[in-house]
C-alpha cells in the first residue's frame, strides 16, 4: 500500500514545497540574541528570506538590516520584488555597502531610478572604480545594449605566455567571477579574440597563446539598439558576449543571464504589443502612463470599428429582409478573429529568426492558407449541419430557409477563416519588410481587420446567394 496516497494534498504540497516565510518571521521575532538570529536566518535560502520581508513590518525590517551584513543583504535583495522600497529603508552608509555587493548592472539600474539628489550623494560615496563603472553604464540610453552590460570579466593581452595568462586569471578572479571565457586584447587594447577556460587549463606551458585564441567570435557595439542586435546574438551558446566601444575596445560583456533577461523583456514587450499596448506595463505604473500606452491604439481601433459598423449599414437591406442572419454574425466574427490571431502568433514567432528567407516566407503564407482552408472547411461543414438542424427543428423554419442560412454561414465561415489566416500572416510580414516591428500588427488590430473581412464576406454572400440566386 502506498502511504503517500493517504496524505492530504495540502500536507503533500507543504512537504515538497514548504513555505518558510512564517518560520523565518517567527525566528526573527523571537527573543534570541542578534548573533543567534543571524546564524539561524543564514540556514535559509536568500530567496526565502526575501519572501519573508513581505510579512515583516517596517520597524522589524529595519532591525533585520542591522542584524545581517551587507553581503548577505545584497544576496537577499537580489530576489526581492520590492527591491527599491527595501533599499530606501536602509541607512545611507549601509546602503552604500549593500550596493557595493551588487552586480554592476543592478547597481547602475538602481542608481538610475533614484532622485537626483540621492543619486549624486550615492555616487560621491562610492569608490572611484565603482563610480566610473556606474557612470559608464548610465551614459548609455535604456534601449542601448551598453546599459545592460557588466564589467565583470577577465582580460589578458595577446603577447604573454600561457603561464602568464594563468597567473593573470588567478589574480583577476579575486574581483571578477565570470571566468569561463577570457578575453584577449592586442597591443592597442583592441579586442583580439577569446579563450575558453578549459582550453587555457589544458594548454601546455610552452604553447603559444595565439594558437588557443578564438578570433571568430560574436560581439556587439555598446551604442547599438537592443532590438537590433539581440536577434544576432541570441542563437550563440557562448557564456558571454563582448561589448565594444566605437574604437573596437572592450568595455564590457553580456553574460548568458543578461541575454536571457533581454530576451524575456523582448517577449514581454511583444506580448504587450499583441494585446494592443505600446509597451509592457507593471502593477506600479502611474495611471497617466498606462492610459497613454493604451489610448492611441484604442482610438485607431475605434475608427476601424466605425468602418466595420458602416459596412454593416451598407447591407441594411439584407438585414431587413433576412433578420435571422444577424444571430450568426458574432460566430463568423469571433472565428475570423481567433484564426487571424493564431496566424499572427505563429508568424511573429517565425519572424524572430532574423535569417528567414523569402522562400520560407512564401512557404509560411502557403501553410497558413492551407491550415485556414482545412479548418474552415471542417467548421463550415459543422456549421451547415448544426445551424440548419437548429433552425429547422427549434426555430420552425422551412428546410429551404434553414439550410440556406446554414449554407451561407458555413461558406462565409470558410472564406473568412482563409482570409483571416492570410491577413494574420501577410500583415506582420509587410510590417517587417517596412522595417517596423511586426508585433505592432497587434491582436486587436488584426481582429478588427478580420471583422471587416468577415462582415463583407457574410453579408455579401447572403445578398448574392439568398436574395439574388435563391430569392428567399
Amino acid at each position: 500500500m502506498n502511504v503517500m496516497n493517504n496524505i492530504p494534498n495540502d500536507v503533500t504540497e507543504m512537504m515538497f514545497h514548504p513555505d518558510y516565510k512564517q518560520e523565518i518571521s517567527e525566528t526573527f521575532r523571537s527573543n534570541l540574541t542578534p548573533k543567534i538570529k543571524q546564524e539561524r536566518l543564514l540556514a535559509y535560502h536568500e530567496r526565502d528570506i526575501a519572501a519573508a520581508l513581505e510579512i515583516l513590518s517596517l520597524k522589524e525590517r529595519k532591525r533585520l538590516y542591522h542584524i545581517l551584513n551587507a553581503e548577505t543583504l545584497a544576496g537577499i535583495l537580489e530576489y526581492a520584488e520590492n527591491q527599491s522600497t527595501y533599499m530606501s529603508e536602509i541607512g545611507m552608509q549601509k546602503r552604500i555597502a549593500v550596493l557595493s555587493q551588487f552586480e554592476i548592472t543592478e547597481m547602475a539600474e538602481y542608481i538610475r531610478t533614484m532622485d537626483k539628489a540621492d543619486r549624486i550623494t550615492i555616487l560621491e560615496l562610492l569608490g572611484d572604480d565603482l563610480k566610473a563603472q556606474v557612470v559608464l553604464l548610465n551614459s548609455f540610453g535604456e534601449d542601448e545594449i551598453g546599459s545592460k552590460m557588466t564589467t565583470n570579466y577577465i582580460v589578458i593581452h595577446s603577447d604573454i605566455t600561457v603561464k602568464q595568462a594563468m597567473h593573470e586569471l588567478i589574480e583577476q578572479a579575486a574581483d571578477n567571477d565570470n571566468i569561463s571565457t577570457i578575453y584577449v586584447l592586442d597591443e592597442n587594447e583592441m579586442l583580439f579574440g577569446a579563450i575558453d577556460l578549459k582550453d587555457l587549463i589544458i594548454a601546455r606551458e610552452g604553447t603559444k597563446l595565439e594558437t588557443i585564441v578564438m578570433t571568430s567570435y560574436p560581439y556587439v557595439y555598446a551604442n547599438e539598439q537592443i532590438d537590433d542586435c539581440l536577434g544576432r546574438i541570441k542563437d550563440y551558446s557562448e557564456d558571454s558576449i563582448p561589448v565594444l566601444d566605437s574604437d573596437n575596445k572592450l568595455i564590457g560583456v553580456l553574460t548568458s543571464q543578461d541575454i536571457m533577461e533581454l530576451i524575456d523583456d523582448e517577449l514581454g514587450e511583444d506580448y504587450a504589443r499583441l494585446a494592443g499596448l505600446s509597451a509592457e506595463e507593471d502593477l506600479n505604473e502611474p495611471l497617466k502612463r498606462s492610459i497613454g500606452k493604451r489610448l492611441p491604439w484604442l482610438i485607431i481601433l475605434l475608427g476601424l470599428g466605425m468602418v466595420v459598423s458602416s459596412v454593416v449599414g451598407i447591407f441594411e437591406n439584407v438585414v431587413a429582409q433576412l433578420p435571422l442572419i444577424i444571430a450568426f454574425q458574432s460566430l463568423i466574427l469571433d472565428m475570423a478573429g481567433n484564426v487571424g490571431t493564431q496566424s499572427l502568433a505563429v508568424t511573429i514567432r517565425v519572424l524572430m529568426d532574423e535569417k528567414i528567407s523569402g522562400k520560407q516566407k512564401l512557404l509560411l503564407i502557403a501553410k497558413e492558407s492551407r491550415v485556414g482552408f482545412v479548418n474552415g472547411f471542417i467548421l463550415g461543414i459543422l456549421s451547415f449541419v448544426f445551424i440548419g438542424i437548429y433552425l429547422y427543428a427549434l426555430k420552425s423554419q422551412s428546410s429551404a430557409m434553414a439550410f440556406s442560412i446554414s449554407a451561407c454561414t458555413g461558406i462565409a465561415l470558410l472564406l473568412a477563416m482563409i482570409l483571416s489566416s492570410l491577413s494574420g500572416t501577410i500583415i506582420p510580414l509587410m510590417f517587417k519588410k517596412l522595417k517596423v516591428d511586426p508585433a505592432v500588427a497587434s491582436g486587436p488590430l488584426i481582429t478588427t481587420i478580420n471583422d471587416l473581412v468577415a462582415v463583407v464576406t457574410y453579408y455579401g454572400l447572403a445578398w448574392v446567394l439568398m436574395l439574388n440566386i435563391l430569392h428567399l
